[in-house]
Parts: C-alpha cells; sequence; structure tokens
C-alpha cells in the first residue's frame, strides 16, 4: 500500500513558480506510477501529469504542457510537480494519486489519494 501527503502549495503571484511535493509511504512505491490531479471549486478533477515507476516516461496534459513538470526521487519517496508561469486559472486543489496498475490520465484508475494542498494564485 501507498500512502500519500502532499505539500508546497499556498499564495502565489501569477507570472511566478511553485514547487509541489507528494512524500510517499509504503514499500511499492519505487514500483508504482504516480500522477497529478487538481479540482477547482464546481469543476470536474482534471489530469496534469503522470509518471512512471522508473521516471522513463512522463508526460502532462495539454492543459499545463511546457509549464508543468512532473518527477520523482524514489530515493527520498517523493514525486514533484514543478509549475512555472503561472496562472490565476491554475486556482485549485492539487493532487497526487497512485493508480491501481496502469499509467492513466482517467482518476477512476486511482486507488491511493493524497489529502490535496490549495494552490492559489493571484494576478
Amino acid at each position: 500500500q501507498v500512502q500519500l501527503v502532499e505539500s508546497g502549495g499556498g499564495l502565489v503571484q501569477a507570472g511566478g513558480s511553485l514547487r509541489l511535493s507528494c512524500a510517499a509511504s509504503g514499500r511499492t512505491f519505487s514500483r508504482s506510477a504516480m500522477g497529478w490531479f487538481r479540482q477547482a471549486p464546481g469543476k470536474d478533477r482534471e489530469f496534469l501529469a503522470s509518471i512512471s515507476w522508473r521516471a522513463g516516461n512522463a508526460g502532462s496534459a495539454d492543459s499545463v504542457k511546457g509549464r508543468f513538470t512532473i518527477s520523482r526521487d524514489n530515493a527520498k519517496n517523493t514525486v514533484y510537480l514543478q509549475m512555472n508561469s503561472l496562472k490565476p486559472d491554475d486556482t485549485a486543489v492539487y493532487y497526487c494519486a497512485a493508480p491501481r496498475s496502469i499509467m492513466s490520465t482517467d482518476a477512476e484508475d486511482y486507488d491511493i489519494w493524497g489529502q490535496g494542498t490549495q494552490v492559489t494564485v493571484s494576478s
């Protein structure tokens, strides 16, 4: 099993950068793909990025491509989301998650979730 705790959210100025961290526990972490999602008030949960257990495969959604980058450090049991050129539309609660068995953009394929961390971007 994997337990996840996000951190690094906060209030930032538009155009700025922020790095979110997802601390994981459990022996399966190093072999688990991971994903980042976000959810704004009144909106559906949105896929952002995913990364394989070896970190050899990673990708991001079109909505954040070129601005957000997912990475992981298995030695530290941590997954990161580097967010650059932040916009007010990026304001949301950000979640990291572990899928059941495959890399996926569908939240239904993820069974372990962190508690979320709030990101607010001001203009």
